[in-house]
């Protein structure tokens, strides 16, 4: 894990790095609040340690900014007891707030349980952009899809409605419900585009078109995805 800790107050800083380097963390240090936009921006951190007092650029200039273009954890450090500045951090993007003088274990604490939230988080992100069925891969973010890791090429129409099917394992869509929700409600095609496409797509997908492992039919209704 890489941190940045940004704090004018060099002992604090020493003593934070010497801590945290004992538990394995990778540790880069700034004093001011230009230097530490600047480290923030050029730099990948897991999580980043910001102190609200700072020369050039305050903490919460720094993690207003940082917030334009990054999700990264931010726990502020402020010498403060006043709860506005605490309001304030939150408001500004941050995570969390430690108020000095702090126990390191605390410090330690808090980013393992910010660091593990955001773990879970991007684990729950990437768990929705890829559904695994069988030999299925499908890749929402990228829109590909893969059968025992070979890639297929399927044509637009046939990844969304293979995508729409997926995501809704066991839902029973009719023709007419796949006609408007994939080719639009204007589109002037009737149930055999959607036929078609089906058939298409199981001869790309399914190792038997004939008795299809994924894209399933509930005769006279429509078609289901088999999870």
């Amino acid at each position: 894990m890489k941190v940045l800790v940004v704090d004018d107050e060099k002992l604090i800083v020493k003593g934070i790095r010497f801590s945290l380097e004992q538990d394995g963390y990778e540790v880069e240090c700034a004093y001011d609040g230009e230097e530490a936009l600047l480290m923030a921006r050029s730099g990948d951190y897991d999580i980043i340690l910001l102190d609200i007092m700072l020369p050039k650029l305050t903490g919460l200039e720094v993690c207003q900014q940082i917030r334009e273009t990054s999700d990264v954890p931010i726990i502020m450090l402020t010498a403060k007891g006043d709860d506005m500045d605490k309001i304030l951090g939150l408001d500004y993007g941050a995570d969390d707030y430690i108020t000095k003088p702090f126990n390191i274990l605390e410090v330690k604490a808090r980013m393992k349980a910010i660091l593990r939230r955001s773990k879970n988080e991007k684990t729950e992100e990437t768990n929705d952009n890829v559904i695994v069925s069988g030999e299925l891969k499908l890749d929402r973010l990228n829109r590909r899809v893969y059968i025992d890791g070979s890639e297929v090429n399927l044509t637009a129409k046939e990844f969304d409605v293979l995508e729409l099917l997926a995501t809704h394992p066991q839902k029973v869509y009719s023709r007419t419900d796949l006609l408007s929700i994939v080719w639009g409600q204007g589109y002037p095609g009737d149930g055999r585009t959607v036929d078609v496409h089906v058939r298409r797509l199981r001869e790309k997908i399914e190792r038997s078109p004939g008795d299809p492992r994924y894209v399933r039919t509930k005769w006279g209704t429509g078609y289901y995805f088999e999870g």
